[in-house]
């Protein structure tokens, strides 16, 4: 018995000894160091066996934990270089977990958010593009028929002999063209200030009446050429927040399509109403009329309806007005029948 018993205490000895040496430090050296201390001190093989198997739950246990947070980090570390793939890709937006307090949780959460911002820059890169092509393409096509008109009044006058009266006929058409394309350029200057920003409204409390006597200034000798009856009610002392060069311009571009498109001995009614937020100014003819399908196209950069194709214009008026209220906190809006005229009104914010 003294002989078996002495066996188990050589034996753990020897394996405490062993794990000192395998392990060279670490668990497997305090383990080994443990247990051999145990003995030493207890010369109890039942302790030492306790000992042993405590340690060894331990190790099973750190052995566990490791394995299971490798597992997760691995995973995570899976699922996140696939989203930020798809992210980089645009195809998906990332999924967003149900445990709301982990750490994985609020990296989601962030990369969604970073998801949403590169979305909303890409959309607003991809719309900046469009609306350059548009307006590259709208340029094109209305320089285009201005040149070739001039290129063939040029070539007529170089290559054929020309009376006086027939020259001066043809020069006369040359700068009715040349007008046009300073007109475009004109318009298109004034545009692109207004949807860059170069150009800033000064806003401030000033009477309506001003602004729409400077607008009125512009059509009165067109409109009486035409012998159209323009009637005007307006308050004084009527005040609106708006810059006055800049609306001035917008009520011109509206009253000058009211004088082109009234027939000879037509009516231009303006009238001027203040509201609780806003100034109403209301500008009606007795023209031909807008269709209810195009009243939502009238406003849109060189847009003309086919049946004015024979009157002057280039299709940006009414789209340059609705640009310099909307920057102002306005709006306009349009009522209109074939044949009868149409009602555009103007709303300005009162203060």
């Amino acid at each position: 018995m003294n002989m078996r018993k002495l066996s188990i205490n050589k034996a753990c000895v020897l394996l405490g000894t062993l794990l000192l040496l395998a392990g060279g430090g670490g668990f497997a050296a305090a383990f080994g160091g443990v247990c051999t201390a145990v003995y030493l001190l207890t010369q109890n093989i039942t302790a030492v066996r306790c000992v042993f198997l405590f340690s060894l739950f331990v190790l099973l246990c750190v052995i566990f934990f490791v394995a299971l947070i490798r597992r997760k980090l691995v995973r995570f570390s899976d699922a996140f270089c696939g989203q930020m793939d798809d992210m980089l890709s645009g195809d998906m937006q990332p999924k967003q977990t149900v445990e709301e307090e982990s750490l994985f949780y609020k990296i989601n959460y962030r990369l969604g958010r970073l998801y949403e911002v590169m979305q909303e820059n890409k959309n607003s890169i991809a719309k900046e593009r469009a609306d350059l092509q548009e307006l590259i393409s709208d340029i094109s096509h209305q320089v285009k028929t201005p040149i070739a008109n001039l290129k063939m009044i040029n070539n007529t006058l170089l290559e054929n002999e020309v009376p006086p009266q027939k020259q001066k006929e043809f020069l006369t058409a040359q700068a009715s063209q040349l007008d046009k394309l300073d007109f475009l350029m004109q318009a298109m200057i004034k545009t692109s200030r207004l949807e860059t920003g170069v150009i800033s409204l000064e806003q401030k409390q000033q009477p309506v009446y001003d602004t729409l006597a400077a607008a009125l200034g512009g059509i009165l000798l067109n409109a009486e050429k035409k012998q159209i009856d323009v009637q005007v009610e307006c308050p004084e002392h009527l005040d609106a927040r708006h810059d006055r060069k800049w609306t001035s311009e917008a009520l011109f571009n509206i009253l000058d399509n009211a004088v082109k498109y009234t027939p000879a001995g037509g009516q231009i009614r303006v009238s001027v109403e203040g509201w609780e937020m806003y100034v109403k100014i209301d500008i009606a003819d007795t023209g031909i009329g807008i269709s209810e399908q195009h009243q939502g196209t009238i406003f849109k950069r060189f847009y003309r309806e086919d049946a004015v194709h024979d009157v002057d214009g280039i299709g940006i008026g009414l789209y340059l007005a609705r640009e310099i209220v909307t920057l102002q906190g306005g709006y306009i809006r349009v009522v209109s029948e074939v044949g009868k005229g149409s009602t555009f009104s103007v709303c300005l914010l009162r203060k």
